[in-house]
């Protein structure tokens, strides 16, 4: 029998989504959905993942559900192919997590790159919330709550996934062969891998004020886009300019095509030359940031009205998330079954056990 190819991924709900989810995932989600090469699409709302660090603010996470289902639709996720839902919803992934937990040691969590980059950024060196801590178990659980053959994510994940193929390879090697080991898919534009805010720094935060929200308005997309961080030293329209590290460029690389030199700077054949033209001197920052603007303008306006309209019918958008979190459910019921026979603790299904036990003590 072949083996179904299934998808999992998501994103934890602790604000509207930003155009480096969008070209990190979103995007690529989209594809692979329509490409008809996959049996099931499964995507999660993390809204369990994101009280581990947001515990004491529920209503933050509460109110992001929304965002993020509507950033979900408008991007052109179809719940007729994927299901949408909600991670808090599917019980059964805390009961996987809790098994999982007596695979994994303490200084395995501890290595982890991912963890610690993530412990070291909010703060938690000294005070580190057991959910926190543990969150890449969580997700062993949710990968192989589905059965997911293929998890697309950003390079910074890479981590994660390895940690979820060790739990896995343990389960397996322990109970027998049960679990999936997933394989990763990152994004195939390199400039997509990690796109920086637009202020420069590494990544894009709503605590830095340096995103670009899918769901912002055209006015606040191009206030955005011309108070960018380029190159300081490019004071001067015929000095010479720095390409490497000038987020214009960056976002250039991730958004523009070949085909919008044609449309919006025709002087221009391609990328290259426009950088060419840059690093030599004699290409001013407003003229990029004008044209890095009519890029994102046409690849974000489409989004921006399909949300507009999603928005007409906040019941709907509620109702989709039900419907999908009612067949993840039933999935991860599924494996969590198979998941107890494995492990021999599934004494009430297990018909031998109990036959067994009575001829052990002489019932008829």
């Amino acid at each position: 029998m072949k083996k179904e190819k299934i998808i999992l991924t998501g994103d934890r709900p602790t604000g509207k989504l930003h155009v480096g989810h969008y070209v990190g995932s979103l995007k690529r989600r989209v594809e692979l959905q329509n490409s008809g090469e996959f049996d099931k699409i499964f995507i999660m709302i993390a809204d369990a993942q994101a009280l581990t660090d947001n515990a004491d603010n529920p209503e933050k996470v509460r109110q992001n559900i929304i965002e993020v289902a509507l950033d979900y639709l408008s991007c052109g996720l179809d719940p007729a192919k994927s299901d949408l839902f909600i991670q808090s919803q599917i019980p059964e992934l805390c009961e996987l997590s809790f098994y999982y937990m007596n695979l994994v040691t303490v200084s395995r969590l501890q290595r982890n790159p991912t963890v610690k980059s993530e412990i070291q950024m909010r703060n938690f060196e000294t005070s580190i919330p057991v959910g926190f801590f543990t969150y890449p178990i969580s997700q062993a659980a949710d990968i192989t709550a589905f059965k997911a053959t293929t998890v697309p994510v950003g390079e910074d994940q890479l981590p994660m996934l390895e940690q979820t193929k060790e739990i896995v390879r343990k389960f397996n090697s322990v109970y027998g062969d049960t679990l999936i080991e997933p394989e990763i898919l990152l994004p195939d534009n390199k400039a997509c891998l990690r796109l920086p805010g637009t202020d420069g720094k590494a990544k894009m935060s709503k605590s830095l004020n340096n995103c670009i929200y899918l769901s912002d308005t055209e006015k606040d997309v191009k206030t955005k886009i011309m108070g960018m961080y380029t190159d300081p030293n490019h004071i001067r329209i015929e000095d010479p300019g720095q390409v490497e590290g000038n987020t214009v460029f960056y976002y250039l690389d991730a958004f523009s095509k070949p085909e919008h030199f044609a449309e919006y700077l025709p002087e221009y054949n391609n990328l290259t030359e426009l950088k060419e033209h840059y690093t030599r001197g004699g290409l001013g920052d407003v003229k990029v940031k004008k044209f890095l603007n009519s890029v994102m303008q046409e690849e974000l306006g489409p989004i921006r009205a399909r949300r507009a309209e999603f928005e007409k019918d906040i019941p709907e958008i509620y109702n989709i998330l039900k419907k999908g979190s009612d067949v993840a459910r039933e999935k991860a019921a599924a494996t969590l079954s198979e998941v107890k026979s494995a492990m021999k603790i599934n004494y009430f299904e297990d018909v031998e056990l109990i036959k067994a036990q009575s001829e052990k003590y002489g019932n008829n």
